[in-house]
């Protein structure tokens, strides 16, 4: 099962202040703009092995910390900035940008401060697929990089609750975790459905319908935790923060085994192992899915349901050390956040060293 990573990072200065990338887009065919000025993002091709995939994945960040350097920048592993405001992280001009803060609305604003990590699944049986990833949405804990925003103490895991629970809140089906389906009919039905939402939501708030129709199309005017994707084509997992590329690797390559463990043997909705007799990987109910992930967003890792409930997935969560941990739970003046990420800046260095050396 061929698998890619695409991951999100600020990018400072010295100081530790956000930075626009500026040539750093030029180092790599394989590093793209984000929609905000001090974010890039790092993009791996599709990897047949996870030997493969780590090596590239570790050589274009290297390749991109060290041209950072040079110009007296640094990429930063965090899942929001700790304390910035709009002005330190303006929007790049982009039209679809700009459509969906008119459609989506204020709440809109909290998404530029969010920094993700997306796992693509080349696409096989994609209902077993699609529902396991569902299923695996609380391990975004598992990585956790951030609980502050604008300098306070929001939640344990901020990044989920600012994009799906603030952002679109009003728009749920663009953002927010779907229930289960029993097949990809089903799937591209709810697709259209929330299109055909989101469209009507853009012509009520006076968007014109040829610039509605020239920026989206039903499978990217959607932006939830799991969805497919066209491209190559994949099942596409969205529910990470940015993090440090040592402790994304872990995770991808658990979630990879999980993923092709139930693409080989198909899932069943709510039965454990005893009663489970075809075989088949039994995934928890969506209603659970849901209670796991509300937890995990306030509690994260501290909430033992969490770590059980990922445990019994096939996670090992003692294995994992969430940066949001080395954070303090206090208010955050903006001196302190920009010496954070500088702290996180340097963490994310001497975790590629760490790696290349054990490599």
């Amino acid at each position: 099962m061929k698998t890619s990573l695409e991951v999100e990072y600020w990018v400072i200065d010295d100081d530790g202040d956000l930075v626009s990338p500026e040539s750093l887009l030029d180092v790599s065919e394989q590093i793209d703009p984000e929609f905000v000025e001090p974010m890039l993002e790092i993009k791996t091709t599709p990897c047949q092995s996870m030997a493969e995939l780590r090596a590239e994945f570790r050589g274009l960040i290297s390749t991109t910390v060290d041209a950072a350097r040079e110009q007296g920048k640094r990429l930063v592993p965090l899942s929001t900035p700790l304390h910035a405001g709009p002005e330190e992280v303006p929007y790049r001009d982009k039209q679809g940008t700009a459509l969906q803060r008119r459609i989506v609305g204020p709440a809109f604003e909290d998404a530029r401060v969010c920094a993700g990590t997306h796992i693509h699944f080349e696409q096989s049986n994609v209902v077993d697929q699609l529902n396991t990833l569902t299923a695996l949405d609380p391990a975004f804990a598992l990585v956790n990089s951030s609980s502050h925003y604008r300098g306070e103490r929001l939640v344990e895991c901020a990044r989920p609750f600012l994009y799906r629970r603030s952002c679109y809140e009003a728009c749920p089906e663009q953002g927010q975790l779907w229930p289960y389906v029993d097949s990809v009919e089903e799937w591209e039905t709810n697709l259209e459905d929330a299109y055909d939402c989101f469209r009507e939501r853009a012509l009520e708030r006076g968007v014109d319908p040829a610039d509605f129709d020239d920026e989206f199309d039903p499978y990217d005017a959607v932006w939830t935790p799991v969805r497919l994707r066209k491209a190559m084509p994949t099942v596409e997992w969205r529910s990470p923060d940015a993090a440090l590329p040592s402790q994304i690797l872990h995770l991808a390559e658990e979630v990879r085994s999980i993923v092709t463990h139930a693409d080989a043997r198909g899932t069943v909705v709510g039965e454990d192992d005893a009663a489970n007799a075809g075989g088949e990987v039994p995934l928890p109910a969506f209603e659970t899915v849901q209670e796991i992930t509300d937890s995990a967003i306030y509690d994260g890792l501290s909430d033992s349901n969490v770590r059980s409930y990922l445990q019994n997935l096939g996670f090992t969560p003692s294995t994992y050390d969430p940066l949001a941990n080395r954070l303090p739970d206090s208010r955050l003046t903006k001196r302190q956040a920009k010496r954070l990420r500088l702290e996180a800046a340097r963490g994310l260095e001497a975790d590629l060293a760490t790696q290349s050396a054990r490599a």
